[in-house]
């Protein structure tokens, strides 16, 4: 018997015979089904287990309950590895009833030929009353099924996650969690990314100490690092920077090709290199690094006027699976008709956020002096950023980086020499340019104009369309007096000792304070430019593409009042206190407009 909490109980199974799960994911550590006992004056059981496993798993559920009698099966998820005993358990228990949704119910129907007499219906947002503790049934449609849902236990705190949050291995493998949860996601899960992000909405409104999937461990520590996981990957953003370099071979020649980008990657200082061969790797292990890292080199040969086989099932995974956010550089490889370029450019060309590398390397047989160069280029183009992220090989006097200052929008750095801060702002603008003096102003209320009059320093991070709505968060909502902005992450550099982003950006400045102006409500600090660097040619994050492309749609339907125009918050009401300050972004009521 397994007790999580004094009422919450496991009573899964492992399966370590299982080879394939699915018929097509590789589980050397076997996999698990988890089944859960929460018990109240009334007690309720959530899924069953695959129907190999439905003795051993009743004689858990005996274990237990003990003398008593379970009240209720909630069904979460309707895939057989979870609902294959149903029909069992109310064999066994009768007088239970079957919790589940109207989908849950119409695929009851199809699986078992049957209706359930006693069973109860649930809406999404509908509770169930245990006597001393309440379940509330949060509707997770395509997570990664249509009736998938998720039931948050008030008194514990436990979220009975369905799928969500499961990876491959049994329940107390000693596997990494983010390796097999990361390959779990995308392959079974990954193409879901909008429905994922609709359930961490619901799910950041609640008081979360415990996650309990359908597969994997019960989490308890941490939480918010499993939470930040999957908020990266549903939102499709990188994990990690670095490049995986895919190929597929015939002769040798391509693989050659594959190994020197690699290397000369590693030379340029790419943070992480990954090489894979398509032909003889675990196919999900590639999808899922693809996901992981930043950049993708793939290097594959003509086939049939097409491109091998490997590499096409790879890239259709990928695009099955929404792979968006990248760059992709391209290596083909033709004797007489090179056509693998055109095929893969086809295959992504419904792909949205994909930055294609111009040109492709192409290689006629073997590589020449020629395409080695080509190579050359294609890793020093792709490492361009993390060059200039570090303080030996960096060019700190690109004064192009002025270029990119417009109507956009920025992250100040600062620091107040206990720790490091970050501010949104959107107003940057340059002055002169002999000697170049940038302008700041600051609205007097933030924190970090208090730190910037005292300490005179500060960079600029001028943010790429690219950056996510999680980065305004982060440094537009919070004040740097009462939070580390900066907290658990690692942080890069400038010679003036203050952080600059390693990511969103297209670039930054290092300045330092010559003068002053009070301008009443905010301030000016002139500045001399002390360092610069490009990181990226990505376009700079205008203040109009921010509200119409980044900042979340409020939700105004029904509603009256008044909406903030900087992250959307709504106040309902006739009218608005001259004096209100947005409880989000800090934002006075001068930025807020009229509900329409």
């Amino acid at each position: 018997m397994k007790k999580l909490t004094d009422t919450v109980f496991y009573a899964g199974v492992n399966d370590r015979k299982i080879d394939l799960f699915e018929g097509q994911y590789i589980v050397p550590d076997g996999m698990c089904y988890n089944s859960y006992v929460v018990m109240g004056e009334k007690i309720a059981v959530f899924d069953t287990v695959d129907a190999r496993f439905g003795h051993e798993w009743l004689d858990n559920l005996a274990e237990i309950l003990g003398e008593r009698k379970p009240d209720y099966l909630i069904v979460q998820h309707m895939e057989p590895d979870h609902s294959a005993n149903i029909a069992n358990f109310v064999k066994t228990y009768p007088s239970a009833a079957v919790v589940g949704n109207a989908k849950t119910f119409a695929m009851m129907k199809q699986f078992f030929g049957r209706d359930f007499d006693n069973r109860i219906e649930v809406k999404d947002g509908d509770s169930l009353d245990l006597g001393g503790r309440t379940l509330t049934f949060l509707f997770a449609p395509m997570v990664h099924w249509p009736e998938v849902m998720m039931t948050y236990d008030s008194l514990d705190g436990c979220l009975f996650s369905a799928d969500g949050f499961g990876k491959f291995g049994a329940f107390d493998g000693d596997a990494e969690w983010a390796c097999e949860a990361r390959r779990y996601y995308f392959g079974i899960v990954g193409k879901y990314g909008a429905q994922v992000q609709a359930v961490l909405k619901k799910a950041s409104k609640l008081d979360i100490r415990t996650i309990c999937p359908l597969h994997g461990p019960v989490l308890t520590e941490n939480l918010g690092y499993y939470l930040n996981l999957y908020n990266t990957w549903s939102s499709y953003q990188p994990e990690t920077e670095g490049v995986l370099v895919a190929y597929t071979s015939v002769y040798g020649n391509t693989k050659k090709a594959a190994e020197l980008v690699a290397d000369k990657l590693r030379e340029k200082g790419c943070p992480k290199v990954v090489l894979t061969d398509l032909a003889r790797s675990d196919m999900a292990e590639a999808v899922e690094d693809a996901f992981r890292y930043s950049k993708l080199v793939l290097a594959t040969t003509t086939y049939n006027a097409d491109i091998f086989p490997f590499m096409r099932h790879f890239i259709e995974a990928l695009v099955e699976r929404n792979y968006q956010k990248r760059t992709v550089a391209i290596i083909e490889n033709g004797t007489w008709a090179p056509m693998a370029a055109k095929v893969i450019k086809g295959l992504f060309e419904k792909s949205k956020d994909l930055t294609i590398l111009d040109p492709v390397v192409t290689l006629k047989s073997a590589m020449t002096d020629e395409t080695k160069d080509a190579i050359g280029k294609v890793a020093a183009e792709l490492c361009r950023e993390y060059e200039q992220q570090s303080s030996e090989k960096a060019n700190k006097n690109d004064l192009t980086a002025l270029f990119n200052i417009g109507y956009g929008l920025y992250v100040v750095t600062s620091n107040d020499g206990k720790r490091d801060n970050g501010l949104i702002v959107n107003t940057v603008s340059q002055v002169t340019n002999t000697p170049n003096r940038v302008a700041v102003t600051i609205n007097k209320q933030n924190y970090s104009h208090h730190v910037i009059q005292q300490t005179g320093k500060l960079n600029v991070n001028c943010l790429s369309i690219d950056a996510p709505f999680s980065v305004f968060e982060c440094y537009g909502f919070r004040s740097g007096r009462n939070v580390d902005k900066f907290e658990g992450q690692e942080v890069l550099r400038s010679d003036n000792g203050l952080v600059f982003l390693p990511k969103y950006v297209n670039s930054f400045m290092s300045l330092k304070v010559e003068s002053y102006v009070d301008l009443d409500t905010h301030g000016m600090f002139i500045c001399t430019v002390t360092e610069a660097r490009v990181l990226s040619d990505r376009d700079t994050m205008t203040y109009t593409y921010y509200q119409q492309n980044v900042k979340p749609k409020p939700e105004t339907a029904g509603k009256k009042g008044w909406v903030c125009k900087i992250c959307g918050y709504v106040y309902e009401g006739e009218e608005l206190p001259e004096d209100f300050v947005c409880p989000l972004c800090k934002h006075g009521a001068a930025d807020f407009e009229p509900l329409t």
